[in-house]
């Protein structure tokens, strides 16, 4: 029996029952598993879902990534999107990373000038902050008038191993990034980019990569079953 799911609501309970009974179970298939399919986001059958939906977000925004840019962890996004870049350094709060060129910590006040950068890309880095809106103060205060703020958060994530389970701490909305980057930029000076399905969450969470999804799937978007945020925020 095929029928419209939009109907279902308005279908008597007896029928609803009626329609449970003769439905086909469900075929799990290698996702009936307690385990991930990949324990390393996917990264050892291709590049991780979220990945994809980073640098879409970046592609968009790409005309923002000029001037003095600052990433974190390296240059990878700077360097693949940035246009007319006049500096650009690396921040970490690893003294190990040889790509660093600014050592400070995000849950306190950095050693950074204000109004010193036309660029911050700070992608899948504000979950691991205990400190959230501090370092979201901090963030506008080393922007230039007019500089641009590039994040990505996770709504969708297993908890990240590297940083242990006591330092991952957060998981995002779209109203939610709306109200921590607004109160700090201004709600006039904030866009918010919505990224996944349920599909595509399925796929990040059991670690299948996206070259094994296709582009129509991934670019399907429900606000519903959010996996990643793109924040854009303006300092005026």
């Amino acid at each position: 029996m095929k029928f419209s799911i939009g109907l279902w609501p308005r279908l008597n309970p007896q029928t609803q029952k009626k329609l449970m009974r003769i439905r086909r179970p469900l075929w799990f298939g290698t996702l009936r598993n307690t385990s991930p399919i990949s324990a390393a986001w996917g990264q050892d059958r291709g590049n991780p879902v979220d990945r994809y939906y980073i640098e879409q977000f970046l592609e968009t925004c790409h005309e923002d990534i000029r001037g003095k840019v600052l990433e974190v962890g390296a240059r990878t996004y700077t360097e693949k999107f940035g246009a007319s870049i006049q500096q650009s350094e690396v921040l970490d709060s690893n003294p190990t990373n040889p790509k660093a060129t600014i050592l400070a910590d995000l849950n306190t006040t950095m050693n950074i000038k204000p109004n010193e950068f036309d660029c911050l890309i700070f992608t899948q880095v504000l979950q691991f902050i205990g400190n959230l809106q501090g370092c979201i103060r901090e963030l506008y205060r080393i922007l230039k008038p007019g500089g641009t703020l590039l994040v990505t958060v996770p709504c969708v994530s297993r908890i990240d191993p590297s940083y242990g389970g006591d330092k991952d701490f957060w998981r995002f909305t779209d109203s939610g990034c709306k109200l921590l980057f607004g109160e700090v930029f201004g709600i006039d000076h904030v866009n918010i980019y919505s990224y996944g399905n349920v599909l595509c969450s399925m796929a990040f969470l059991t670690g299948i990569a996206h070259e094994e999804l296709s582009k129509k799937e991934l670019d399907y978007c429900d606000p519903l079953f959010q996996l990643l945020i793109g924040v854009r925020a303006v300092k005026q």
